[in-house]
C-alpha cells in the first residue's frame, strides 16, 4: 500500500450516495498562454465501511499556504450534489449551500451498447465526463483530423444512460462550475 505524504480528511456519505472531490489548481502566469487557467485534479482516497456507512478519507498531497479550492460532487440516484470548499492547513471549510443538480437522460437516436461521441476539444477549457453510477470518470480518446486539421476526440458513451459533465470556469473573478449532461452527435 502507497502511503501519501500530506493532509487528509474524511467524510462519511449516507447510504446510496458516493463523493468524489477534485482540487482546483491555478496555473502559474507564465503557462497561461499554452494551458487553461484552471485544472482540476480528482483526490485519492481510501475508503473504510462503518455500519453501513462509507468512510472516505482523501488526500491532499501539495497545500498552498493560502489553501487550496476543492469541488465536492456527492452523486445520489438521479442528481448530483455540488458543493464547494476550501482546504486550509489544519481544517476544510465548506460551504453552506450546496447546489443540487437533476440529470437528465439523452435518448440518442440509434441503438446500439455504446455511442461514440464526437467533439472537439478546448484544451484550454478542459471538461471532465463522470459515470454517476461508478463515479469514474470517462476520459475521451484524442486523435488528429487531418481533413479539418484539428485534434478531436471521441468518448464511448452508453445510450439511456445519465452522465455529469463539468469544467471549471472563472466568471467575474469568481470561479463557477458548470454542469450539465453531455448531447449526443454523430
Amino acid at each position: 500500500m502507497d502511503i501519501m505524504q500530506g493532509k487528509h480528511f474524511s467524510i462519511t456519505d449516507p447510504e446510496g450516495v458516493k463523493t468524489v472531490i477534485y482540487q482546483v489548481n491555478k496555473t502559474k502566469k507564465e503557462y497561461l498562454e499554452d494551458y487553461p487557467k484552471y485544472t482540476i485534479e480528482r483526490l485519492e482516497h481510501s475508503e473504510e465501511i462503518v455500519g453501513n456507512l462509507n468512510k472516505k478519507t482523501f488526500y491532499v498531497e501539495n497545500l498552498e499556504k493560502e489553501g487550496e479550492q476543492i469541488v465536492i460532487l456527492s452523486f445520489a440516484k438521479d442528481k448530483v450534489v455540488i458543493n464547494n470548499g476550501i482546504l486550509e492547513e489544519d481544517k476544510v471549510k465548506i460551504s453552506k449551500k450546496p447546489m443540487p443538480f437533476k440529470f437528465n437522460t439523452i435518448y440518442p437516436e440509434k441503438e446500439g451498447e455504446y455511442i461514440d461521441v464526437n467533439y472537439t476539444p478546448n484544451l484550454k477549457r478542459p471538461i471532465s465526463i463522470i459515470d454517476p453510477e461508478t463515479t469514474e470518470e470517462i476520459k475521451p480518446k484524442l486523435y488528429f483530423d487531418e481533413k479539418t486539421n484539428e485534434v478531436k476526440g471521441k468518448c464511448k458513451l452508453k445510450p439511456y444512460k445519465s452522465y455529469f459533465v463539468f469544467e471549471i470556469r472563472e466568471e467575474n473573478g469568481k470561479l463557477n462550475l458548470l454542469g450539465g449532461s453531455p448531447a449526443f452527435t454523430d
